[in-house]
């Protein structure tokens, strides 16, 4: 929120969150019906996240990933996962999910026997991160807004 404006960080807050070791898109909003939907698993909002992993998954612990992991507060639901390059030691997924569980991408990760090293938020539903630079932040255009609306449900 210290890259915000002081007159609008009374008037916003967040949907969903980023922990520390985390970068990339976090949307604002004042609109609570929005936000609402766009943390609720029902509304199946789309978050990616780019997760670079020490080793490199085979296709078992990728379809692993794919049908949904079991942690200890329960089952993850299905996460979509390609493998989008592998250097050596290290391995740099594209990895997506609908529910937004505390440190989910990262415990998933470890559960199939991969520990995250860098992870970053590359999308929320129709919105992209881009090449938008870390600590700076942009105002939505009203097609983004409608089309985030549309993809939450809302009309």
């Amino acid at each position: 929120m210290e890259f915000i404006p002081e007159e609008w960080r009374s008037l916003l807050f967040p949907v969903g969150r980023l922990d520390k070791d985390t970068s990339g898109l976090l949307l604002l909003t004042n609109n609570g019906d929005l936000a609402q939907r766009c943390l609720h698993p029902s509304y199946h909002l789309p978050k990616t996240y780019r997760v670079t992993v020490a080793g490199v998954p085979s296709q078992a612990v990728l379809r692993r990933l794919r049908g949904g992991v079991d942690l200890e507060d329960g089952r993850t639901g299905p996460a979509e996962v390609w493998l989008r390059e592998s250097c050596g030691e290290t391995a740099v997924l594209e990895l997506t999910i609908h529910e937004g569980r505390n440190r989910q991408v990262r415990r998933m990760c470890g559960a199939v026997g991969h520990r995250v090293l860098a992870l970053q938020r590359i999308s929320m539903g129709p919105l992209e991160l881009g090449d938008l630079p870390l600590g700076e932040w942009r105002e939505l255009t009203a097609e983004e807004v409608q089309a985030l609306g549309e993809a939450c449900g809302l009309a």
